[in-house]
C-alpha cells in the first residue's frame, strides 16, 4: 500500500525481528511485534510486543516488554506487563515484575519476583492497623468475628 509523504508506516502486529544464532549485537533496542533473540544482545530492550529468547540466546539487558518467552538465559531484570514464561532448561539471573509467571521444571532463576501490583495499607503480617477487620489476633490466630 502507498503512503502519502510524512505518513507513519503501519506495522504489522505479526512482524518479528530476530537475532539470529552467531550474531551479537550490543545497544539500545525498541521494536514493535516480536523481537526474537537466537545469538547474543547486550543493552536494553524497550516494549516490544513479545520478547522470545530462543535456547541459544543470550541476552544481557534491562528488558521492558508486554511478554517475555524465556527459552536460553538472561541477565538482567525484566518488566512484563502481562507475562513471563521461563522454559525448561533456561536461566535467569534478575529481577522480574508481572502479572502472570509460568516456571517450568528445570529452570534456574536466580533474583526476586513481583507479582501484581502495591497493596496499599498492608504489610507483610496483616492489616497496617491492629484491631482492623481481618486481622490476626496477637497470638497470630485469625478472628473471623474482626473481618
Amino acid at each position: 500500500m502507498l503512503k502519502r509523504e510524512g505518513e507513519a508506516p503501519e506495522v504489522d502486529r505479526g512482524q518479528t525481528s530476530i537475532l539470529a544464532q552467531g550474531c551479537k549485537f550490543e545497544g539500545k533496542i525498541d521494536v514493535r511485534g516480536t523481537f526474537r533473540v537466537e545469538g547474543e544482545f547486550r543493552g536494553s530492550i524497550a516494549t516490544p510486543e513479545n520478547l522470545v529468547v530462543g535456547k541459544t540466546g543470550v541476552v544481557h539487558a534491562e528488558c521492558q516488554v508486554k511478554n517475555a518467552v524465556i527459552g536460553g538465559q538472561v541477565f538482567g531484570n525484566i518488566v512484563a506487563e502481562h507475562k513471563i514464561e521461563l522454559q525448561s532448561g533456561s536461566r535467569l539471573e534478575g529481577n522480574i515484575k508481572t502479572k502472570r509467571l509460568v516456571i517450568d521444571e528445570g529452570v534456574v532463576f536466580e533474583g526476586n519476583c513481583s507479582m501484581g501490583g502495591e497493596r496499599h495499607g498492608l504489610t507483610p503480617a496483616g492489616p497496617a492497623v491492629p484491631g482492623a477487620p481481618g486481622a490476626a489476633s496477637p497470638a497470630g490466630i485469625f478472628n473471623p468475628q474482626r473481618s
